[in-house]
């Protein structure tokens, strides 16, 4: 798992490319919100288009990210969801639960709504 960061107006992106698993990125995901929350962000877009499989331990840790950020009165939003990822997300219900965009850009725009 890699993780790009990017800051889009006061929106810190985050790119994430590669497996979400127990295995492989689930900590590093942990390590980089809680850095970012630790900076003063709370406006944060998960880009997942680049990451192709997600486990339950994966899919716990991007819960546990959108609950730091809402602790901070922060907003969390996704982009990109696609295949295996959405599917998971529909099945365990959490789709009505996280702000989801097709494209990044969508996603940035939304903060512009709700600013």
């Amino acid at each position: 798992m890699q993780i790009t960061e990017r800051i889009s107006q006061d929106v810190v992106v985050l790119e994430l490319s590669g497996r979400l698993t127990v295995d492989d990125g689930a900590e590093l995901l942990r390590q980089k919100i809680d850095s970012v929350v630790a900076r003063g962000h709370n406006k944060v877009v998960l880009n997942i288009a680049r990451v192709p499989h997600m486990d339950s331990p994966g899919l716990g840790e991007l819960v546990r990210s959108y609950v730091t950020i809402h602790n901070v009165k922060g907003i969390m939003k996704l982009s990109g969801l696609a295949g295996r990822v959405i599917e998971l997300l529909t099945i365990m219900k959490l789709i009505e639960v996280f702000d989801t965009y097709d494209t990044e850009q969508e996603a940035l725009d939304s903060f512009l709504v709700t600013a």
